[in-house]
């Protein structure tokens, strides 16, 4: 009496990953990868991370907003969000840029400010409020050194194209002030 063989499956693949975070895990990942070009502030801390979501075939889909059209440390920042969501379980996972909306100096997240400031960067101040209102007039930044807000532009290039440069006409000290796009 001889034993019928098993039936032979189709086709072999190798065993996939499971995916070890679910989307509020992978979203606070990718948000805490430090930018390249300012590592003492996060992703989320810049609010580039626009949105993070499962595509309509299952596999995970991460939107970036640069802080800057052209901004060289893009394809760097798309590495690492790759990189986590291989580590996550999602080799096949994807990356878009979007524009629109265009990212605002409003995104930084008030960490990130303090951040900013604490290492000589001026962060721009929040709008009074959302929607129209009347056009006000500052002096300009403070200064994250003495608090001053007796600063004056040098430059509008800084060390990268998301800077500017000023100086406080208190202190005398130069610092760097992040501009929108």
């Amino acid at each position: 009496m001889s034993v019928p063989e098993p039936a032979r499956a189709a086709a072999w693949s190798p065993p996939s990953r499971p995916p070890t975070r679910g989307l509020a895990e992978l979203r606070s990942a990718v948000e805490e990868l430090p930018d390249p070009e300012l590592p003492m502030v996060t992703l989320g801390d810049l609010g580039v991370v626009h949105e993070v979501r499962i595509g309509a075939d299952g596999t995970p889909e991460v939107e970036l907003t640069p802080t800057f059209l052209g901004c060289p440390a893009m394809e760097v920042i798309e590495r690492a969000v790759r990189g986590v969501l291989a580590e996550a379980g999602h080799p096949a996972g994807r990356v878009h840029r979007v524009l629109v909306p265009a990212w605002s100096t409003d995104r930084i997240s008030e960490r990130g400010r303090r951040r900013l400031a604490a290492h000589g960067i001026a962060p721009p101040g929040r709008p009074a409020g959302a929607g129209a209102r009347p056009v006000t007039l500052e002096l300009g930044p403070s200064c994250p050194h003495c608090g001053s807000a007796a600063t004056r532009p040098l430059s509008p290039f800084g060390a990268t194209r998301c800077q500017s440069i000023l100086q406080c006409t208190a202190c005398r000290e130069t610092f760097a002030q992040f501009r929108a796009g």
